[in-house]
């Protein structure tokens, strides 16, 4: 849900601050450099970074008689497996395996990792061994391609050995995502530009027959998911994440779904009560909706809250990591208006002033993302003191994330469509493939600020290049002197 940006003062006002977001938001340095080896013919070994779920480059190109640094700068063990070939076996978060490719001939091979459903959900390349390919290593910070020059290898570089140049490197590359972020905030009150916005409300349209209807179209689109880095998507409505879709308890509703992939589909309501025919498992529930094809669903809603989200059943393995979701939500979060909790007295009546879904995903094409978007295209979420903002987490992809929030803390309200007995507050929240957690923050005077607000798996929020993947911030802005306005 795209707030509106900021106005011109809160932005001016906030510029006072940003400094504060370069402490703030400091992360550990996770490095996913290479060692070199020696291959038998002598030739520097091609660089590989295995991560959640990816294998890059995407094309690797190896001399005739070289040899890949393989890297696991993920959080769960992978390999690097040549179909037919060699393999580097599996490699702990953190490893790193030199891999010999002297014995294959010129031409190409496909890469995977073998671990069940990783080259499903995209661990896969294409491997080209040719004789006049090039070994060079130009362009990758801390690295030398001069003759002679030493590389830094990741081990070098934990261990504090590693030339100054390369821990240089990365300060930079830091400094510089940080000020473009910063730079498009300032100028925008959004991160740095990309086409496409997903979580656009949809509103239902009343026709005379007394239902609501609601259009999707699933397709597959051209989405940009950082600035240059275009990927092939699943959508709803040409969005990613889908529209965000509000009902209200008892609503007779009617939703076609109009197939414009070329695979079956359905739609699932994950959290949603739903007669049997209905809940959109084919061939289960209904038939498949092929190609071409559109399909008409029809029921009521429940009669009291629930907070769900819609995607496709059927091919969900590849749909849904590539983008098909979206939130889908029956009436208000129930409030725990009155409560005293950890000590702290809630108000009597607490009025939420922004509410938005915070769709998480790290597998297919889309990758570790935030709303459809990876750092520094993901947006600042705004939230000035005194007001209440309300975030539901959706966990669309593979892994579980714990979604940490500097210094503000989240009071969680709802698991999934159930209003907690207990609301606790916490500044890391935990969230699992197909879960859901509503939180407040609510910030006061004390939060005045730019805060990181991260996944805190390392690896999905930073590279050597510096923050990236599953971050945004949280702006604080300062409160005005009284007699001016915002």
């Amino acid at each position: 849900m795209q707030e509106a940006p900021p106005t011109r003062n809160v932005l001016s006002a906030t510029w006072a601050v940003v400094t504060t977001m370069l402490a703030i938001i400091a992360l550990v340095v996770v490095v996913v450099r290479t060692a070199p080896s020696s291959a038998s013919s002598g030739s520097t070994p091609i660089p590989v970074t295995l991560s959640e779920f990816k294998i890059a480059p995407a094309t690797i190109t190896v001399p005739t008689g070289g040899s890949v640094m393989v890297t696991n700068s993920g959080t769960m063990v992978h390999n690097f497996t040549v179909s037919g070939g060699p393999t580097t076996g599996d490699m702990a978060p953190g490893a790193t395996a030199s891999l010999d490719l002297s014995s294959l001939a010129e031409g190409t091979y496909s890469v995977t990792c073998t671990i069940a459903g990783h080259e499903a959900a995209g661990m896969k390349a294409t491997l080209v061994i040719s004789s006049s390919a090039q070994n060079s290593m130009t362009g990758m910070p801390g690295m030398s391609s001069g003759s002679g020059d030493q590389m830094a290898s990741a081990a070098d570089i934990a261990n504090g050995t590693a030339p100054e140049s390369a821990y240089q490197a990365m300060d930079d590359a830091m400094a510089a995502g940080m000020a473009s972020y910063v730079d498009a905030f300032t100028k925008y009150g959004t991160g740095v530009p990309t086409a496409g916005r997903g979580n656009q409300p949809l509103t239902p349209t009343l026709g005379s027959d007394g239902f609501k209807h609601i259009e999707l179209t699933i397709s597959v689109i051209d989405w940009e998911v950082t600035p240059g880095h275009v990927v092939k998507a699943w959508a709803y409505n040409d969005q990613v994440p889908g529209p965000a879709i509000r009902v209200e308890p008892g609503d007779r509703l009617r939703i076609s779904l109009k197939n414009d992939t070329p695979m079956a589909q359905d739609i699932h309501w994950h959290g949603v009560s739903t007669p049997y025919g209905q809940d959109g498992v084919s061939p289960l529930t209904q038939p498949m909706v092929q190609p071409g094809e559109t399909y008409t669903y029809e029921f009521t809603a429940p009669d009291h809250h629930e907070m769900g989200m819609y995607h496709p059943h059927n091919g969900g393995s590849i749909s849904v990591v590539n983008g098909a979701y979206g939130q889908f939500q029956v009436g208000d979060v129930p409030l725990p208006n009155g409560r005293t909790i950890s000590g702290e007295r809630l108000p009597d009546q607490i009025t939420v002033t922004k509410a938005l879904p915070m769709v998480l995903n790290d597998s297919g094409n889309i990758g570790l993302t935030l709303n459809g978007k990876g750092f520094p295209a993901t947006d600042p979420i705004v939230a000035n003191v005194g007001e209440t903002l309300q975030v539901t987490y959706h966990n669309e992809g593979l892994m579980c994330h714990p979604m940490h929030l500097h210094h503000v803390k989240q009071l969680v309200i709802e698991k999934d469509d159930w209003a907690l007995d207990q609301p606790y507050f916490v500044d890391t929240l935990t969230i699992c493939p197909g879960e859901r957690y509503t939180v407040l923050i609510s910030p006061t005077a004390d939060d005045v600020g730019i805060w990181a607000y991260h996944c805190h798996i390392l690896t999905h929020a930073e590279t050597d290049k510096g923050l990236a993947y599953m971050v945004t911030a949280l702006v604080v802005p300062p409160v005005p002197p009284k007699g001016t306005s915002a």
